[in-house]
């Protein structure tokens, strides 16, 4: 389905006015514009092109001998591989992965946040409990596998691409959303995967977005939906009904039942009414997907820039993707409100540490082959633009995935970097907006959360547009700022959770990125 709204094509399209972009004064690289060739000379370095160079990739600006550091962002990024000559080409061929002691400082730089006089509003749905959605769905959730084909059967019975009489003259529902997974039973009952499932699935039930609520088992599983929701659910103020399979009588009558459920509940559901409400309680978790080399210079510091604005606000961001700052948390460290906040995140990449020695794994796995066709070259580089998405503000708090957040501010959650497991974690922590920067294109949604999504530079926005809400690729050739593109993305993050539908909405995107981390053995 093609949206109903087509992004205007970008205006300022034309060659970059700089060849290359310098990120520090003390780095030993600068990013390309666009396409370099052998003998282009680098206005302001001083120094002559001596390899083909990718749009977005880096050049040496001095000689660097073999087993020297290399510094981006005034940080280091690896670890010279080869000789490098000024003006070669910089990349995995000659750069590799440096595990290194980094300098913690915890809470060295945090200062007090300076809040606006006039906070801005959007319009929210206010719920009974006090909480606020910015849309308003049913959630059909399945505990296990093996209810996942009736929940989905349900959904699309409430699809208006499909049934468009389903939800008619229920304007205010904005649709049923299936929340299926491939886990629940062959798994430690009371080991931490099964946990986290079930703490994933309470976020999701309790979530403001959701109007209504019904979770279906099979009856057998291990999560039990006995075990699910014995916990105290007293601060949820709309339906949650649940059923097993076996007990309704197989699939046909278990999908009959939830159908004739949801249909009881759309008049009540559909009673919602919007109002103002301050950014205080709007909720952004934050995510990069298919990052490139202009990630850190254009869409992620601009995203950092609404950030801070939200904050200021006093609304909420959380920074995520754990493994992917591997390399920049240090950063966060010093930004620690406290340094029990600085510890807590601290313990977490000792958590990560020992949790890739016991799979046999690397934490430096990353970047991906489409982030280093990019420009991308180790998880360093990767780190230190990501997490330029949490502005300049002070960390105030650290949890654990799917926790409820409940501290205003920048906040952190521990997820890994897949992008649909991450958002999910941030959703059941109650994110009721999801930022998503890209380079390379990355095809993403989320229900109930909208997302918007950020591209890092023109060219995507050219090819892709289609699913790019924001393009932050003229930063890159000087034609905007980041401060200014950061306003823009603020004023669409209120845009958006006052009602106005993402691309990835119009697109249809959200019914199949419901994917929460599985850790348990499977048994």
């Amino acid at each position: 389905m093609s949206p109903a709204r087509k992004a205007p094509v970008p205006v300022a399209l034309a060659r970059s006015r700089r060849a290359v972009v310098r990120l520090h004064p003390d780095d030993d690289v600068v990013v390309a514009s666009h396409t370099l060739t052998p003998g282009d000379r680098l206005d302001g370095e001083d120094v002559a092109v001596v390899d083909p160079i990718p749009s977005g990739h880096k050049v040496a600006t001095r000689d660097i001998p073999a087993g020297t550091r290399v510094l981006r962002y005034g940080q280091v990024i690896g670890v010279a591989s080869t000789d490098i000559a000024r003006g070669a080409h910089v990349h995995t061929h000659n750069l590799r992965m440096l595990e290194f002691e980094r300098q913690v400082e915890p809470s060295t730089k945090s200062r007090p946040t300076r809040y606006v006089d006039e906070p801005a509003t959007f319009l929210g749905i206010r719920r009974a409990n006090g909480r606020v959605g910015t849309r308003n769905f049913i959630g059909v959730m399945s505990t296990v596998n093996c209810s996942a084909t009736v929940v989905q059967a349900v959904a699309d019975a409430f699809r208006r691409d499909i049934h468009p009489e389903a939800l008619a003259g229920f304007d205010n529902v904005d649709g049923v959303v299936p929340l299926t997974h491939g886990v629940g039973c062959a798994v430690d009952p009371l080991g931490e995967g099964l946990a986290v499932l079930q703490r994933t699935m309470r976020g999701y039930a309790q979530h403001p977005n959701f109007g209504a609520v019904i979770a279906i088992g099979l009856g057998c599983e291990t999560n039990q939906l006995s075990d699910l929701f014995e916990a105290d659910l007293s601060d949820v103020d709309r339906p949650i009904v649940s059923f097993n399979m076996q007990d309704a009588g197989g699939t046909r009558m278990s999908i009959e039942r939830a159908v004739a459920l949801i249909r009881d509940m759309l008049p009540a559901v559909n009673d919602v009414r919007r109002e103002p409400v301050p950014a205080s309680e709007l909720v952004v978790g934050l995510q990069c997907g298919g990052s490139d080399g202009y990630s850190g210079i254009t869409a992620n510091p601009a995203l950092g820039a609404a950030v801070d604005r939200l904050v200021a606000h006093g609304g909420t961001a959380i920074l995520s993707e754990t493994p992917e700052i591997y390399g920049a948390e240090h950063l966060l460290v010093e930004r620690a409100r406290t340094p029990q906040v600085a510890q807590r995140l601290l313990d977490r990449f000792t958590w990560w540490k020992e949790y890739a020695d016991r799979m046999r794994a690397e934490l430096n796995n990353n970047p991906s082959a489409g982030n280093k066709t990019g420009g991308l070259t180790t998880v360093l580089e990767k780190a230190l633009g990501g997490v330029a998405k949490g502005g300049t503000t002070d960390l105030m708090a650290v949890y654990e995935y799917g926790e409820p957040v409940l501290e205003h501010g920048l906040v952190f959650m521990d997820t890994p970097g897949f992008d649909p497991t991450s958002a999910t974690g941030q959703v059941a922590g109650g994110a009721t907006l999801i930022a998503f920067t890209t380079g390379r294109g990355s095809a993403f949604g989320c229900q109930p959360t909208p997302s918007l999504k950020l591209s890092t530079n023109n060219e995507l926005w050219l090819r892709q547009r289609e699913d790019i809400d924001i393009n932050c690729g003229d930063i890159i050739g000087g034609f905007t700022t980041v401060d200014e593109v950061g306003e823009q993305i603020f004023q669409r993050m209120l845009s958006c959770a006052s009602g106005e539908r993402s691309v990835s909405e119009l697109l249809g995107y959200g019914q199949n990125e419901f994917v929460p981390w599985q850790l348990s053995a499977v048994m």
